[in-house]
């Protein structure tokens, strides 16, 4: 694999025990959760997850939500079969984001991409696979920069990184991730959900023709 990826949660934020940051991950959830309707017909939302990790917002949605439908996909085998354990009701396969082929024919109401973005060597080579898929629906997360460090240079941890968690590649204010979002997407919603940005995106129509005629390098 040319292109590095990190995988997996190096603090496991789901499962953590310290009051505060269970709290501000049940605010990261019940915001990315409002951009999913509740479905009560009998029609399930099909929802694809790219770097799905060891299937915690799996776990947590299809707790949340009713007659969905879920597939993750993550590069390492380990993290797939992590993944499987914590959520029994979902599918998982092992898949890179940069090659996401198998897939570009399924029909999808919401692809979520939660956390991901800040791992990649090339994240533009990433979004223009996930653009590939077809969804009318995408949801975006990366930790807000420079906060994310900050937080973590409070609690003493990466100093001499300067609070940048190992495996962050990348790192993104509230502004430059809408920057970047912007030259790909239609953004419906972006937020701060501190410490992170969030955003609900569609294609735009100039990116909708060009998956049509598959002519992206």
């Amino acid at each position: 694999m040319n292109n590095e990826i990190i995988t997996g949660n190096f603090y496991d934020k789901y499962n953590s025990k310290n009051p505060i940051y269970n709290k501000l991950m049940s605010n990261f959830l019940s915001n990315l959760f409002s951009y999913i309707p509740d479905n009560v017909d009998d029609n399930k939302l099909n929802i694809f997850e790219v770097g799905c990790g060891e299937g915690h917002l799996a776990y947590e949605l299809l707790k949340t939500k009713k007659n969905i439908i879920y597939k993750g996909v993550d590069l390492d085998l380990e993290i797939i079969n992590l993944a499987k354990q914590n959520c029994k009701n979902a599918e998982f396969e092992i898949a890179s984001i940069y090659e996401l082929e198998k897939y570009y024919e399924n029909k999808y109401d919401f692809v979520i991409v939660a956390e991901v973005l800040e791992h990649l060597t090339e994240p533009e080579k990433a979004i223009k696979q996930i653009l590939k898929l077809k969804t009318d629906n995408y949801i975006f997360s990366v930790p807000n920069e420079p906060t994310w460090r900050i937080l973590n240079m409070m609690r003493l941890k990466y100093i001499k990184d300067f609070g940048n968690t190992p495996g962050h590649l990348q790192n993104w204010s509230k502004n430059n991730f809408h920057q970047l979002l912007t030259k790909y997407f239609q953004i419906i919603d972006i937020k701060s959900v501190f410490p992170w940005t969030m955003a609900l995106c569609k294609k735009t129509k100039q990116y909708n023709g060009i998956l049509e005629k598959r002519q992206f390098n």
